[in-house]
């Protein structure tokens, strides 16, 4: 068995990160070593046009992206090494996500939890954080 304390990003997550608010990215780190699956980072940072082209392709709903800020994440979760997409996967990450934040002191949300917009791979950080 893989000691899951030696999890780290790959170098594509890592890259992914960059740009993001330093506490988020800790978030993220922490809660890789205690997610019950590997997970990686698909999206961090995003330019204005990046912002635009999502909402025009229908994968995002919004020009006022906590993304534009480095304030938020998307993720993907692997199980044997494959990216799945299971919204019950998410929700066991998502909620390592809000105990590592809730014992760092950081307030975060969670795209699943929305109402009118599920957006499971979504970590954000509060507005006023």
């Amino acid at each position: 068995m893989t000691d899951l304390s030696l999890r780290q990003f790959s170098d594509r997550s890592k890259t992914k990160l960059q740009g993001v608010d330093p506490r988020l990215v800790h978030i993220a780190e922490l809660a890789l070593q205690r997610s019950p699956f590997d997970f990686g980072i698909t999206c961090g940072l995003r330019t204005i046009q990046e912002q635009r082209n999502l909402v025009h392709e229908g994968k995002s709903r919004t020009m006022n992206s906590k993304h534009l800020e480095g304030r938020a994440i998307d993720f993907v979760v692997y199980i044997n090494g494959k990216a799945n997409w299971d919204l019950e996967n998410y929700q066991k990450v998502a909620q390592v996500f809000k105990q590592v934040a809730a014992e760092e002191g950081v307030e975060i949300e969670w795209g699943g939890d929305w109402k009118s917009f599920r957006d499971g791979p979504h970590i954000q950080l509060k507005d006023g954080v």
